[in-house]
């Protein structure tokens, strides 16, 4: 079989811009070590076929192969990150993959709208960054129907409820915890979530790699952005240096744990500040990782102690054993705004959309199972 003439200096970048170790790549590409040294040294060639399945290990396209230069990997969206306040480099794959497909679906749904005759949406840029925590949060309030103590009944049932209630004003709200398959993971330790601000079709992304009680929080932070209209990626730092990422923290807090109600009810008194957790939890019907956060905003604890504590819920729930989980369709629809795959779906059903595009929209739901979609969101 013919070999494939490569740039081997692309082979090398694929890899590395994966983040996958040499060995494990071995392993994925159905090779030993020294024969993927080979072909990225040159000393070895490689057929088309093992081009093309290096390229799909890499998560490239197969011509990137042939480039006598890498692509510059720029993020489309602001990155609001920061580390010791300086600004985050080098995204992974999964996160420029990730936002490349929402930006797909922000595009469709948007075109979607405007053929449906739908106006720009009136809560995108609504307010600025200058505006205050105070005045957002009791415009978040009203808009969405949440009292400043609302009936929340357990705070998981909390959060589906407030991505209803987001979604009832035209906010698209997608959660997934990797890229189709768990060895493409969206690592939290990169990103948490990010709000991609659109006239017409605003979208929300929370990685749900993160811990369970964190989503909450980066929901609402992520809302933040689009009441003052900007597009970017944050990591929830506490040690953030912008405005904008200190003002969504703040909005987030104080709109699931009122300051004032939260300082009456904590009790600098015991033994172990962690004791306040279980009462408050109760009572604010929100994670103890909320709470924890919010006790580091109002000062009652230290940044090492909020530290030590969220480290410790991590490993927790890295290595907590998985139960058996929801299906396939269902996975699907805990992902995928709900807005966005009724419409999808409805366009695919009525022959308005082709099936092999739906699919790609509905990230690989294959165009015969999508009857099957359909029925799993009452369509």
């Amino acid at each position: 079989m013919a070999a494939a003439k490569i740039n081997t200096d692309m082979l090398i970048w694929a890899r590395e811009r994966s983040g996958i170790a040499a060995p494990e790549f071995a392993h994925k590409c159905g090779v030993s070590e020294e024969i993927l040294n080979g072909w990225e040294s040159g000393q070895r060639p490689m057929t088309f076929n093992q081009a093309i399945r290096y390229a799909e290990k890499a998560h490239i396209p197969f011509g990137y192969l042939f480039l006598s230069q890498p692509p510059v990997d720029n993020l489309p969206i602001p990155d609001l990150r920061t580390i010791d306040g300086q600004s985050c480099h080098k995204p992974s794959t999964e996160l420029l993959d990730v936002i490349k497909l929402m930006l797909l679906r922000q595009e469709w749904y948007k075109e979607y709208l405007k053929l449906q005759l739908a106006g720009p949406n009136p809560i995108v840029g609504r307010f600025s960054a200058k505006d205050g925590v105070m005045a957002i949060v009791q415009n978040m309030r009203a808009e969405l129907g949440v009292g400043e103590h609302p009936d929340r009944g357990k705070w998981e049932d909390y959060y589906r409820d407030l991505v209803n209630k987001i979604e009832a004003l035209g906010i698209l709200v997608m959660r997934q915890s990797n890229l189709g398959h768990y060895t493409r993971p969206l690592r939290v330790e990169e990103f948490r979530g990010f709000a991609i601000a659109d006239d017409y079709a605003p979208i929300i992304f929370v990685n749900h790699a993160d811990v369970l009680g964190a989503r909450l929080f980066t929901l609402i932070h992520e809302l933040c952005h689009i009441w003052i209209g900007q597009s970017g990626i944050s990591d929830g730092s506490t040690k953030t240096q912008r405005e904008d990422e200190i003002l969504c923290n703040a909005v987030a807090a104080e709109f699931l744990v009122p300051t004032d109600e939260f300082k009456s009810l904590w009790n600098r008194e015991l033994d172990s500040w962690q004791t306040n957790l279980p009462p408050l939890e109760t009572h604010f019907h929100v994670s103890t990782w909320t709470l924890v956060r919010r006790a580091l905003t109002l000062n009652l604890i230290t940044q090492d102690e909020y530290h030590r504590y969220i480290a410790a819920r991590q490993a927790a729930y890295k290595h907590k054993e998985s139960s058996s989980g929801p299906t396939y369709y269902q996975t699907k629809k805990a992902q995928i705004s709900n807005l966005f795959s009724r419409a999808v779906v409805n366009e695919a059903l009525n022959g308005q959309l082709l099936l092999r595009e739906a699919s790609q929209l509905l990230g690989g739901i294959k165009p015969s199972k999508i009857v099957n979609f359909a029925k799993e969101l009452g369509v």
